[in-house]
């Protein structure tokens, strides 16, 4: 199975329970330090690092469904 291909970039969240409070993206350095100062400021919430992935092309919806009108 292919692993999806990722970004240079890391992305950085400070979880409380199920809600994500903080939110952050950059280099990873910049994401290991940010990740790092937030785990010492939140001790006990989880904080993820995760990497970027590059984005995939989707298909196309259904062509059927262009030609329908708005409601």
């Amino acid at each position: 199975m292919n692993e999806p291909q990722t970004s240079q970039r890391r992305h950085v969240q400070v979880w409380f329970g199920s809600h994500v409070i903080a939110d952050y993206t950059a280099e990873p350095e910049l994401a290991d330090r940010y990740a790092a100062a937030m785990g010492r400021r939140f001790a006990g919430l989880k904080v993820t690092n995760d990497p970027v992935p590059l984005p995939t092309s989707q298909p196309l919806p259904n062509e059927r469904l262009w030609g329908l009108p708005p409601h």
